[in-house]
Formats: C-alpha cells, structure tokens, sequence
C-alpha cells in the first residue's frame, strides 16, 4: 500500500519518456484553469456583495418588455397568450434601475434612470398555468419602453411599486397609476 504513494511513482522531472512530460503539462494546464475560475467567481461574489451591500433595493422578478405604439401607430397585437416571462434580478441603485440575468452577472443587461421613468401603476394580477397567481406591476419610460414585472409574492410587488413611487421624480410627465389594469 505504501508503494502507491512513493515518490518515485510521482515523475516531477523530466524523464525520457515523453508521455511523462505531456502529462505534467496538462495537470499544470488544468491547475491553471481551476485557479483562474476560482479567480473568476471570486470577483462575481465580491461584485454580488458590492451590488447587495448599496443597492437600496433588489430582488428577483419576472420581466417582460413592450413598446408603446407611435402617435399614428396602430395599437400593438394582442399577445396575452405570448408567456415571454423571463426572471431578471432587479437592483434599484442611486439614479438607476438595474436588470440582470443573474445576482452574479458583473454587468446588467439594461437599465433605465429613475428620472426616465413617466408611468408607474399596477397590473392585474395573472393566473399562471401552474395555478399559481403572479401579482404584476408596470414601469414606463419616457422611450416609451414599458418594463412589466410580476411576482408570485404580493408583498414584494407592493414594496417595488412603494419604493418606486417614492423615489421617482414627480414631474408634469410623471404619473402613478394605482391599479387601473391598462395593459
């Protein structure tokens, strides 16, 4: 049993043997990819904790976009059938609001400022396939770029609308809709 773990099993040098060397490379290609992962999630942590740490607020909900039809534009299609749902986590921070795909992605996939921000409200509540109901709320820039959010959890929809509601700058645009159910 003893001999399995001597030295000598081990090849550190170089040997005559090419298949030796070959192999040493690749166990210290390997170790090098492991420790630059490790390197990798390490900053993703350190990035999470940062965001966590300053974000005023932040949570996972499900996301969908919609533009708004053009002045002239015939009113958009009907896509109520269209499940195109898909879990963001959402960090409000400073002037922005940030959506990631993941807690630990390093950079959002988009964002919008607070200030940009004309249309705040409530949507009906939507009855999943799962029997599951998902309480909804609206975000509309002045793009015209309207950011739907849902969540199984009434009380993290009624906090996201709170803290939006309070921190959005009211302005002559700005207006906060209190469950009038337009779509």
């Amino acid at each position: 049993m003893l001999n399995l773990f001597s030295l000598r099993r081990l090849s550190w040098g170089y040997s005559t043997n090419g298949q030796e060397k070959v192999e040493l490379e690749s166990l210290r290609s390997e170790l090098a990819c492991v420790e630059e992962r490790e390197a990798h999630l390490k900053a993703q942590l350190q990035h999470a904790d940062e965001i966590l740490r300053s974000a005023r607020f932040s949570g996972y909900l499900y996301i969908r976009t919609r533009w708004t039809a053009l002045p002239g534009e015939p009113p958009p299609l009907d896509d109520a059938d269209v499940d195109d749902w898909l879990p963001r986590f959402v960090v409000l921070n400073g002037p922005c609001i940030f959506f990631y795909l993941l807690s630990t992605d390093l950079s959002p996939q988009d964002s919008t400022l607070l200030s940009d921000i004309v249309e705040v409200g409530s949507l009906p509540s939507l009855a999943r396939e799962s029997d599951e109901t998902w309480h909804s709320f609206y975000i509309l820039t002045r793009q015209g770029l309207r950011y739907e959010c849902s969540s199984i959890s009434e009380v993290q929809v009624d906090s996201w609308l709170k803290v939006l509601m309070t921190d959005i700058k009211p302005g002559s645009e700005t207006k906060v809709s209190n469950g009038s159910g337009d779509v």
